[in-house]
């Protein structure tokens, strides 16, 4: 069954929607580069507007002020990062699919270190994400969840809260890429090293 035709009207509104989503992206991306490059206090109206070749109204429009800037980025930091883990491809079972997700979310991470610098280390002084926000950002990382309540349900581990495992698994793997990011670890030893033995602490004794 083939859709029907969009007419001119259709086309015409798909066509201004697909520019106004490039040109937020774009905007997006010098915002980021700016603020990784040049620090918080490069991230003004006029000079992103003048990197991206528009004009501070276009921006004001689009995001409102600067607070809804700096949303905008913190929530697309998470959204890269859950189309990252969503295209770490499936195992045979759900352990090993956990088991892979934590070099992926480091590798997220380092990839992305203007908006990891904002989304977890306050880059913007006073910027505070509302509680939209974060509930959104959290939802990024719903693939911990799903993946975890798949083990549960495998039996590989422990019956409990999947958000509990998940959160715990969070915050060992953001302690040691704090540290990394800091200098001071050289490797991703560590950073594997806690985050196995956070899957461990809740495995499940396997019957035969």
């Amino acid at each position: 069954m083939t859709s029907a035709p969009l007419g001119l009207q259709g086309a015409y509104l798909l066509g201004e929607r697909a520019s106004h989503d490039e040109l937020r992206s774009k905007l997006l991306d010098v915002a980021v580069n700016l603020l990784e490059s040049d620090g918080a206090d490069s991230l003004t109206m006029r000079r992103i507007a003048a990197e991206a070749g528009c004009t501070t109204t276009v921006i004001y429009t689009m995001f409102g002020n600067r607070e809804g800037l700096a949303e905008a980025l913190y929530l697309e930091g998470f959204e890269r990062f859950r189309r990252f883990l969503e295209s770490v491809p499936q195992r045979r079972n759900p352990l090993e699919h956990l088991t892979a997700l934590g070099p992926a979310y480091r590798q997220a991470c380092l990839s992305e270190p203007g908006y990891y610098s904002l989304m977890f280390e306050r880059a913007i002084p006073g910027f505070e994400p509302s509680e939209r926000a974060r509930t959104l950002a959290r939802a990024a990382l719903n693939i911990l969840d799903r993946v975890i309540a798949d083990c549960i349900s495998a039996g590989y581990l422990a019956p409990t809260q999947p958000r509990k495992i998940a959160d715990a698994l969070w915050a060992a793997a953001q302690g040691a890429i704090s540290l990394e990011r800091a200098g001071h670890l050289r490797d991703d030893r560590t950073y594997e090293a806690v985050t196995t033995a956070t899957i461990r602490c809740y495995l499940a004794d396997k019957q035969d």
